[in-house]
C-alpha cells in the first residue's frame, strides 16, 4: 500500500480543474489530518485550492466537487484523492481486498461513483463508519492504473503471475511424484507376484506372452510399461494386461496353496 500511495501521490495534476478534484477528494486530509506524510506534502503542493479574495487576499477553502458536470479527468483526479485520502489496499495469499472507510452518508454517494468507473463495491457499516469493499482483482488492478498507478500495478501483476507459475510448477511436481510413487509400488507388486509364482512352479501355466512379460519385469523391476513395451515390441496396453493376469494368477496359486495348507 506504501507504494501505491507514493506513486498516486507524486502525481500533480497539469489541470487546475484536476487539482482542485484531487484536493476535494483529498477531503480533511488537505486541512492536516493526512494518513501520510506523502499525502499531507501533496495536499500542501496543491495551492490551485486557494482563493484570492479582495485587495489580493488569499484564503483557503474547502473545494467543493460537482460529479455529474465533471469530466472524465476530473473525475478520476477526485477519486485518487478519496483513494489516498480514505482507501486502503490489501494483497495476501493472491487476494486482493481494496476498501474505502468513509462517513455513513458518503459511503451510498461514493458507491455509486465508483460504479461509474467499473469498480463494483459491496457496502456495510463498521462501528459507525461506512465501509466500502472490492475484491475483484481485474476490476481491483484497472480501477489502480486509471488512477495513475500504472508501475505499481505492473509489479503487483508480475509477482502474481510469478505466484502462479510457482504453483504451477509445484503441482506439476506433486503429480510427477505422485506418479513415480505408483509406478514403483505397481512394479513391486509385479515382482513379488512373479517371484510368487515361480515358488510355486506356476510361471509355465501362463502363456508366451505373459511368460516374457513376467521376464523383462524380473529383469528390470525399475522399468516403466512404455520401456517394456518396446523391449518386448508390444503395446503397453498389452503389457499391461499381461502384468495383470500375472498378479491375478498369482493370487489364485496363493489362494490354492491356502486351501492345501489347511
Amino acid at each position: 500500500m506504501a507504494a501505491i500511495r507514493a506513486e498516486l501521490a507524486a502525481i500533480e495534476p497539469a489541470r487546475a480543474c484536476c487539482r482542485a478534484a484531487t484536493r476535494a477528494g483529498l477531503g480533511d486530509a488537505a486541512s492536516g489530518r493526512a494518513r501520510s506524510p506523502v499525502v499531507a506534502r501533496l495536499a500542501v503542493r496543491l495551492e490551485d485550492a486557494t482563493l484570492v479574495g479582495p485587495g489580493g487576499a488569499t484564503s483557503r477553502s474547502e473545494p467543493s466537487f460537482e460529479w455529474g458536470t465533471a469530466r472524465e479527468h476530473c473525475r478520476m483526479a477526485w477519486l485518487r484523492g478519496r483513494f489516498l485520502a480514505r482507501g486502503s489496499l490489501s494483497l495476501a495469499d493472491g487476494r486482493t481486498h481494496l476498501e474505502f472507510v468513509v462517513p455513513p452518508d458518503e459511503a451510498p454517494v461514493l458507491e455509486a461513483r465508483l460504479a461509474e468507473t467499473g469498480l463494483p463495491v459491496s457496502g456495510r457499516l463498521r462501528r459507525g463508519r461506512g465501509v466500502l469493499t472490492s475484491k475483484g482483482m481485474e476490476q481491483v488492478l484497472l480501477f489502480l492504473r486509471r488512477l495513475g498507478a500504472s508501475a505499481t500495478v505492473l509489479d503487483i501483476e508480475s509477482r502474481l503471475v510469478t505466484r502462479q507459475l510457482h504453483g504451477h510448477l509445484n503441482r506439476v511436481v506433486n503429480a510427477e511424484e505422485g506418479n513415480i510413487a505408483r509406478s514403483v509400488n505397481a512394479a513391486t507388486r509385479q515382482v513379488r507376484a512373479i517371484d510368487a509364482l515361480a515358488a510355486a512352479d506356476g510361471l509355465g501355466v501362463l502363456s508366451g506372452v505373459d511368460r516374457a512379460v513376467a521376464e523383462a519385469r524380473r529383469a528390470a523391476p525399475e522399468a516403466t510399461l512404455a520401456d517394456l513395451a518396446e523391449d518386448q515390441l508390444m503395446s503397453r496396453a498389452r503389457v499391461q494386461r499381461a502384468l495383470a493376469r500375472i498378479e491375478a494368477a498369482a493370487a489364485a496359486a496363493g489362494d490354492a496353496q491356502g486351501r492345501v495348507d489347511r
